[in-house]
């Protein structure tokens, strides 16, 4: 029973990110990006794939420097290779590891083009897209595989918006 009662325990971890990310969208930037350093110095280089993952995903956000914007990225792409679904299904309400990958590689890709690297841009936006079928048919998913969509527009990659059946996300009755 004990073990049961841990597995369903909160992630002190997940929630002290969270309450970051929402102070980072409340429009303190600055004072989210010290606190998820202080955060990273706790959680180490080698800790938990799942808080490394997240972590590093936020913290890009806050950075200016697409340079340092890209770094996190990267660590969030290298960690998201260390997680398994089991350790995803500990935290509730995660998503698979495969659906996370279209949003790190979309992230990936936006910073090369921020960077003026198209081609390392192209490489991770079809990645994004070719990993966008593991994603659901809900907000979430929509909102990827728009962004990857309007991404692709952005590069001259693809073909004419929803040619390929994603187009606008649809209206939900």
């Amino acid at each position: 029973m004990a073990e049961r009662q841990e597995q369903t325990a909160p992630d002190a971890v997940m929630t002290r990110i969270g309450q970051v990310v929402m102070l980072h969208h409340a429009g303190d930037r600055e004072e989210a990006r010290h606190r998820f350093l202080d955060l990273w110095a706790e959680i180490g280089e080698d800790g938990d794939p799942l808080h490394r993952c997240t972590l590093a995903h936020y913290m890009a956000d806050t950075h200016d420097d697409p340079c340092d914007e890209l770094a996190w990225d990267l660590r969030a792409l290298t960690a998201a290779e260390e997680l398994t679904d089991d350790r995803l299904a500990e935290h509730e309400g995660a998503l698979a590891v495969r659906a996370l990958y279209p949003s790190l590689h979309l992230n990936l890709a936006a910073d090369y083009v921020k960077l003026g690297r198209s081609d390392a841009a192209r490489t991770h936006l079809r990645r994004a897209r070719g990993a966008a079928e593991s994603l659901g048919e809900d907000s979430y998913g929509d909102g990827v595989r728009a962004a990857i969509s309007r991404l692709e527009l952005r590069l001259g990659e693809g073909g004419a918006p929803g040619a390929d059946g994603w187009g606008p996300p649809r209206q939900r009755l």
